[in-house]
């Protein structure tokens, strides 16, 4: 399989290049799992949030929207312990309000149904 250089600096990259990067996905935990990811990735390299997502998926109950949103203040403070995770306040509660958001999407539409819309539920490939 050919990758692209960056793919190549460690076996996550790897793993992620050749199994999840450039494919579509339309199941609405895992949507929620890379819109997770790529809040706590803001700052940080791909790397070291790739390097915590076992850390994460623990954490957060594989992303499971309604156990997330279930989440209190005491939840992240017992997270804020965590050196296995990225520690950040603000990205951790926006993990609950985002789950929160999903849990209570109006009726008859779900987020990835939502998300996929915007590119007229095809993805966009670059030449």
């Amino acid at each position: 399989m050919q990758r692209c250089a960056w793919a190549d600096s460690s076996p996550a990259m790897q793993a992620y290049h050749d199994n999840e990067w450039g494919r579509p996905q339309h199941n609405q935990q895992r949507l929620f799992e890379l819109l997770c990811l790529e809040t706590y990735q803001a700052g940080l390299s791909w790397q070291t949030v790739l390097n915590k997502r076992a850390a994460f998926n623990e954490d957060f109950v594989d992303y499971d929207v309604d156990q997330v949103a279930a989440m209190t203040t005491a939840d992240v403070e017992r997270l804020l312990t965590d050196a296995r995770i990225i520690r950040h306040r603000q990205k951790l509660m926006a993990t609950i309000n985002n789950a929160r958001v999903i849990r209570d999407w109006p009726a008859g539409e779900d987020f990835a149904t939502w998300l996929w819309a915007f590119v007229d539920n095809q993805p966009i490939r670059q030449a």
